[in-house]
């Protein structure tokens, strides 16, 4: 199983970034996938999280209206477009495959470093 999180940079407030999670080794189309952020010091939290058909998504409060999370069931992915971005969005950014209901964690990838910063 592998989840490679990709797209993290460095980026002024105010930009956007696009993360891909490119996924292989289990059927990707049956897991709900997640994004979840942990900034230094601070603990592991979820960002967004979308059903497995793709006809349902959630997002933590900070980021709605900025964030978009989706998915492409024919490429094994799922991304997480993020716009107007500030230095509190600064974290590493994980890639989760797992339940919908419960939100719990089957899988997890490695991260992908986000920074925000002038």
């Amino acid at each position: 199983v592998r989840l490679v999180e990709s797209g993290g940079d460095l980026v002024q407030p105010g930009g956007s970034l696009r993360l891909s999670c490119t996924t292989s080794g289990f059927t990707f189309s049956t897991y709900a996938m997640s994004w979840y952020r942990q900034a230094p010091g601070k603990e592991r939290k979820l960002v967004a999280r979308i059903r497995s058909d793709g006809g349902s998504a959630i997002y933590a409060d900070s980021v709605k209206g900025r964030f978009t999370i989706s998915r492409d069931n024919a490429k094994n992915t799922v991304y997480l477009q993020m716009n107007r971005l500030t230095p509190e969005d600064t974290a590493v950014y994980y890639c989760d495959a797992g339940l919908w209901g419960s939100g719990r964690t089957i899988y997890s990838g490695q991260g992908t470093q986000v920074t925000v910063s002038s």
